[in-house]
This record gives structure tokens, sequence and C-alpha cells, in this order.
């Protein structure tokens, strides 16, 4: 009795933690509409804030707790609402999503500039040494005492803000009608700042009460704190009572997990059940309970980059693949197999350009379906031409498989889908003896084609360059086809598509098969690239990093998966080639996602509307002041003229697009 009552009272505090982390989430969303994927960096930020303050500086830890939690803290939620997340409450998800995302990587970057990663850490409990006795043999320390009375006092003093105050009432009519709270003189801009400032506050506040029980660590904490997520979707994003129910029923499962697991036959293969308790919970709540009417709005009148033709296409395929080849040719073994990572990356971000560019749907897991790809891909006996089909068919079953049980979710409960399926196959699958195993590497062969055998690097990475190259002109193929119109039609207004008699759950099905086949091939061939593999190749931060990447180039063009693969590789070697600024990357990889994440064309599009540019605006101007040049300005051409290298030109104007007229073609 006493070993359930001491895995009860852990649970309780882990659920605690979890219900404070969770109920800044809900207020921030249940008053902004944004759901901040970065709630859980700030934790961790000032964990290491907190501990930089009463550790290293020797402050009082009652002056430090105020300088964080009621003024750091504050400023930083301010900050984010007025800054960086404006206007997202009613942005399309895909925006939202790649905004916070990269908040969250920004926030490592600053963690990880900031307190460098070879100082050792270590954060003391509150009333360190001091606990309350229960019975004989079970003691509760005032730490986690503490924060099991926090969470009951956090949730008692939002409830009555939120529908005993004046301000809570401004807070919840802001969400419904800002404009007419205005009116009635409200200030919906002060209502959202203080909403966020508060919610801040309390993702500061479970950062610094879990920081001393799992240690102060940059992605271990932030991903730790995500674990919140599945709390405060049992609560739909809206009800903090069923949040703090959610978060305690989340602590205790994977307390007695811990426990009793191994008690249970068969524990080895269930090792990584208690990791995974979260992701599993969260998938079942969005699977099983009714979706709440979220209000985080669709890809509407989307002006993507224009399609090339077939011609131009191949055309710029075959330039790629002779720049490839050429300079191949004096790389060394190191310089080819990034070249062959880069490839990787554009292929699996091809899948992206599909799935997200094209259909408008956000995926948090394409790297687990390239994951699948390499295990597929290592267990064949013939890595042939049939062999990498049915690598790909694999993949795509595994898409399918996922596509049906979330087929009535949209927007943000299909995201957040995906991400716990991405959590529970890195967890609970890859680690078992059928796929890496945990700490395996799994052995490949290189790939053949018609008996064909690419040993050498160089061989296999022009390869790698024909495959991008095939799978970006099938996929433009698709988008000038009539399919490629339905996906278009779809992503700007389901409800026309629906009125108009279409059956979208199959095309979503196809969707995500189609999507996840091409980030299974890019997966299989990196395996054959690299000739071992294992499951830190795939975890699941890198389709947080690889939406990211696609965003800031151009998700809506196959040039921006090659760019947004290419940069992608090159980050993790910038980093090692230039400790001291590590996380200063991060950082800027973070701003560009932010500031660029408002538009999925990317930088892409810039670059090549960029000759257009000097046309239209610097050769006027200098024939305007040096009139003796005679340059002369050519007018652009029409938008269904213009071209794209296997993938986009510049984008025209930010006009609407007619969805219904789109969808009747």
């Amino acid at each position: 009795m006493s070993t359930f009552i001491s895995y009860t009272l852990e649970g309780l505090f882990t659920g605690a933690a979890y219900a404070i982390a969770a109920s800044g989430l809900v207020l921030t969303y249940s008053t902004t509409r944004v759901f901040n994927i970065a709630h859980g960096a700030v934790g961790m930020v000032f964990g290491f804030l907190y501990w930089d303050f009463s550790v290293k500086q020797g402050l009082p830890v009652w002056f430090s707790l105020i300088l964080v939690l009621l003024v750091v803290a504050p400023l930083l939620g301010v900050f984010f609402q007025r800054v960086l997340t404006r206007g997202l409450g009613s942005a399309p998800i895909g925006v939202s999503l790649v905004v916070t995302v990269g908040m969250l990587v920004a926030l490592i970057g600053v963690a990880q500039q900031i307190w460098s990663t070879e100082d050792a850490r270590v954060l003391p409990e509150f009333f360190v040494g001091k606990s309350i006795s229960i019975g004989d043999d079970i003691n509760l320390s005032y730490h986690r005492a503490i924060t099991i009375v926090l969470s009951g006092i956090v949730a008692a003093g939002l409830y009555v803000l939120l529908t005993r105050t004046r301000v809570g009432t401004a807070m919840r009519a802001s969400v419904d009608n800002p404009d007419l709270l205005e009116l009635y003189g409200g200030k919906p801009k002060t209502v959202a700042a203080l909403s966020w400032a508060v919610g801040t506050s309390l993702g500061a506040l479970s950062g610094i009460l879990l920081a001393p029980i799992v240690g102060l660590e940059y992605f271990g904490l932030t991903l730790l704190v995500i674990s919140a997520y599945a709390a405060a979707m049992l609560g739909k994003l809206t009800s903090l009572p069923l949040t703090y129910v959610g978060a305690l029923l989340l602590g205790l499962a994977s307390s007695y997990l811990v426990g009793y697991l191994q008690y249970l036959p068969g524990d080895k293969y269930l090792t990584g059940l208690p990791a995974v308790v979260p992701a599993l919970f969260l998938a079942l709540i969005l699977v099983l309970l009714p979706q709440a009417p979220l209000r985080i709005g669709q890809v509407k009148g989307l002006v993507a980059a224009p399609v090339p033709s077939l011609t131009k296409s191949l055309g710029w395929g075959a330039g790629l693949l002779v720049v490839v080849f050429v300079a191949s040719s004096g790389m060394s073994n190191a310089n080819l197999l990034l070249v062959g990572t880069a490839a990787t990356y554009g292929i699996v971000m091809l899948s992206l350009v599909l799935l997200t560019g094209y259909g408008g749907v956000v995926s948090l897991a394409q790297f687990t379906f390239a994951g699948v790809g390499a295990i597929a891909y290592c267990k064949i006996d013939q890595p042939n031409l049939f062999g990498l089909l049915l690598v790909v068919l694999i993949s795509a079953g595994v898409g399918a498989l996922v596509a049906f049980p979330v087929l009535r979710l949209t927007g943000l409960y299909l995201a957040l889908a995906t991400l716990a399926f991405a959590q529970l196959m890195e967890k609970l699958i890859f680690v078992q003896p059928f796929a890496f195993e945990f700490a395996n590497l799994l052995q490949a062969k290189r790939l053949s084609i018609l008996g064909y055998q690419f040993n050498t690097n160089r061989q296999y990475v022009v390869m790698m360059a024909v495959f991008f190259v095939l799978v970006a002109v099938l996929v433009l193929a698709l988008r000038r086809g009539p399919l490629g119109r339905i996906l278009i039609a779809m992503r700007d207004s389901q409800a026309a598509c629906g009125t108009l008699g279409l059956d979208q759950r199959w095309f979503r099905v196809a969707l995500f098969a189609g999507s996840a086949g091409i980030a299974g091939l890019g997966g299989a061939l990196f395996a054959g690239l690299r000739q071992a593999v294992g499951s830190a190749d795939f975890i699941y931060f890198q389709s947080l990093l690889l939406l990211l990447f696609a965003v800031i180039w151009g998700v809506t063009s196959v040039t921006g998966a090659l760019l947004g693969g290419v940069f992608m590789m090159y980050l993790p070697e910038a980093q090692a080639t230039y400790p001291d600024v590590a996380g200063l990357l991060f950082v800027l990889i973070g701003i560009g996602a932010v500031v660029i994440g408002r538009d999925p064309n990317g930088l892409a599009n810039k670059l090549f509307g960029f000759p257009r540019w000097i046309q239209t605006t610097v050769y006027p101007f200098l024939a305007g002041r040096y009139p003796g040049l005679a340059l002369k300005s050519r007018e652009p051409r029409a938008a269904e003229d213009e071209d794209e290298p296997i993938a986009p030109g510049p984008v025209e104007t930010n006009q609407e697009v007619d969805s219904d007229a789109v969808a009747a073609r």
C-alpha cells in the first residue's frame, strides 16, 4: 500500500506541474486563439534564468522568483503578443504553427547561447531536505507539496479571473468580437497582452518547478512541458477544470506505469511506454472526443508560385543534375555525404510541398515517415528499384493508416495528431527489436538499378539528385493536372468543395499516403547513403525544423524544398564549426520563421522575383536619372505566362482566388 501511495504522490506532483503549464496554454488560446507551441521552451528558458539569478548570481530565492515571474516573464509575454503573434488568431493554422515553432527554436537558441552546454547546473528544490511524513515510510518533499498546492491555487485563480471579474469578461469578449468590445470602451489589445503576460508567467512557473526534478537541459525540459498539450486538449483548450483533471490523470498514469511496468509480462517491449503516455493520451483525446469548433482560420486566396511547363521543369532539372555531376567530381567523401544529406532533406521537403503547400495540411511527422522508409529499406533483401518501390508503398500505407482515424480532424487538431504519432513512433516503435532497437544501427546496402551498383559516394549522390529531380517533376506535374486543381480548391475553401459534392476524405487519405511515400523514399535513400542508420536520425524534433526550413524557403515550390534541404544540412555543420555561435544560429532560424512564416512562398520566390524588381524599379530609376544610359524597362509578363525553374518564379499580387471557380474547373 505504501508503494501505491508513493506512486500516487509522485503522479500528483507531475500532474500538478503539467496543470500549471497547461493552464497558461489554455489562457493564451482561450483569449487570443493562438496555440503557442513555444510554451514548453518558455518554461525551459525561465528555468535557466531562475537558476542564474538564484544560484549563479546568489540572489535570494524569493527575490529571484519575483524577478522571473512578475517582471521578466510578463514583459516577454507582452512582447510575444504585441510583436510576434499579433493577428495569428485569425491566420491559417500553418502560419500560426510555423511562427510559434520559430519562437520555440529561437528560445532554445537563446538558452544555448547564454548558458553554455559545457557548464554543469543543478537547481535545488524549494526547502531542500525538508519533507512531510505520511505514515511510517512515506515522505513528501516540500517542493512537491508546494507544486501540488500551487496548481490548485492557479486553477482557482484563473477560473475566478475569467468568470468573476470584468477583466476576465473582457478577455472572453475580445475573442468573440474585439471590434464590438472596442466600441463599448474595451481595450482588446491590452486584454490580449495581459493574457500573454499571465500565460507566460505560468509557463515560467512550471519550468521552475520541474527543473529541480528533471534537470536543466535544453530539449528535455522543453519537450517535457510540451506534455501539457495533452491535458489542455482534454479541456478543448477552453475548460480550465477539465484541463486540471486531464493533467492529474496524465501525471498519475505516467507514475503508475513507471512503477508497475516491471511486473508486466513482456515488459522489455514496453520500456518506452511511460515516455509516450502524454502522446498516447493526446492521440486518444483527439480521435475519441468531439472536435471543438476551433476558429483557427484556413488558407484562403493564397497566391502561390507559378508552375512551370513540363519542358521547363525538365530543363531546369537537367541543369541541376549537371551542376551536381560537375561539382561532385572534386569533393571529398565527407562533403559528398553532406550533399547526399541535403538531397535527402530536399526530397522529404517535397513531401511537405505536396501536403502543406498544395493541400494546406500541416504535418509534424514527416521525418517519422522517413524513418519508416529507412527501416523498410534496411529490411529488404534486394535494394533495387522493385525493393525501393516496395519501401515507398509501405511508407504510403503507414501514411494512410495515420490519416484514417483523423479524417474528421482539421487545422490544429490534425497537426497535433501527427505530432502525437511522431512521438509514439520515436519512443515506442523505433526502439523495438523489429525496428532500430535502442542505441542500435541498422545496416543498409547501396541501391542498384538494372544491375548497376552505385558503390562510390559520388555515384550515389548523383543518383540521389536524379531522384530529387524526378520527384520534383512528378509533384509539379500533379500540380498542373486536375488533381492539383482539386487540392488547391480544398486548401482554399473546404466548404465550397463540399457544396460541389466533392468527397474530401479520400482525397485527404491519398494526400497523406502520397506525402508519406515521398518522405519514405527520402529515408530509404538516406539509409543507403549512410549505410548505417539509427533512431536518432529520425527524431520528431527534426520534423519541426523541417517545417521551419520549408516555410522559410518556400513550402509552395520545389525550389524552396531544394534550398531548404541545403540549409538544413548546413545547420549542424555550421554549429559544429562555430560552436561559440551555435545557439545564435538557432535564434536566426527562429526569427526567420517568425518574419517569413506569414508568406508560405518564402525566400525562394523573392529570389526569383529579384530580376523583375531590377527591371521594373531599378532600370526606370536609373533611366530617369541618367537618360544617356538608355536603359529600358521590360513590362512584366502575365502570371499565367511565367515560368518556374524546378520551382517558383515571382509571385504576383496578393489577390483573392476564386476557390469555387477553381473547384468547378
